[in-house]
């Protein structure tokens, strides 16, 4: 690897694996289940991403003392039949097979409980492209205090891969958010669950339409860097 080929760290949900329907339909059992109001779809669209407790809480308007059932509920049904739902983005497996041969190290940061996060990669056999699998604790009730936000979570990617810069891959503005919090440039996916605009409004360097387009970019700031560089190293030597 050069100097200026930088890591690439990944969200997953929405970006590298399409829960098709698993996440929301999920979501939608558990609350049936507790014999609570489903939201609409397009909120439960919007809770793909954040938090889990944060959406039940704040979007689907669940009470506090009956969250962590919830999410119970909610977590064996994604084990059961979510996962198996789950699909790679088209384009996906080639490009994370592209970086691995071109020695370019690649790390997940999700919000998603971190062994559950290595599920979803394992079935999908993209699990061992990735030197750093970062996700939320594993318990995720409200009393454990021990949930990470998308800041830790891109953080402890980061510290993996021992190198500075890096750049970050998501589709919502939690992402664009943990990345600038740590001093990355984000380019975010069109194919994921942001509404129109919020990627650009949170401050993403660029946002793609396909895999493809996402390599070059990544390619792009290479040769950013690559040509910042080399300025920095011609003042150096008058």
């Amino acid at each position: 690897m050069t100097q200026t080929t930088v890591p690439v760290i990944f969200d997953l949900d929405g970006t590298l694996v399409d829960p098709a329907g698993g996440i929301t339909g999920g979501i939608s059992a558990a609350l049936r289940e507790m014999n609570l109001p489903v939201p609409d779809q397009a909120v439960l669209n919007s809770m793909v991403g954040p938090k889990l407790s944060d959406s039940l809480l704040h979007l689907a308007k669940v009470p506090e003392s009956l969250v962590n059932e919830t999410i119970e509920r909610y977590r064996r049904h994604y084990k059961e039949t979510g996962i198996g739902q789950s699909k790679l983005y088209p384009g996906i497996f080639d490009l994370l097979e592209y970086f691995a041969e071109s020695g370019r190290p690649v790390a997940v940061a999700t919000q998603k409980p971190q062994s559950i996060a290595r599920l979803v990669l394992e079935h999908h056999n993209i699990a061992d492209f990735f030197v750093s699998i970062r996700g939320a604790a594993d318990n995720e009730s409200l009393e454990a205090n021990t949930a990470s936000g998308k800041v830790e979570i891109v953080g402890a990617a980061l510290a993996d891969l021992h190198s500075q810069p890096a750049v970050m891959v998501g589709d919502r503005h939690q992402d664009v958010a943990g990345a600038l919090a740590n001093g990355l440039d984000c380019i975010g996916v069109s194919w994921g669950f942001a509404p129109d605009g919020e990627l650009q409004e949170a401050g993403a360097v660029a946002v793609v339409e396909t895999a493809l387009e996402l390599r070059t970019t990544i390619e792009e700031l290479d040769a950013v860097r690559a040509a910042a560089l080399s300025e920095v190293q011609n003042d150096g030597s008058l």
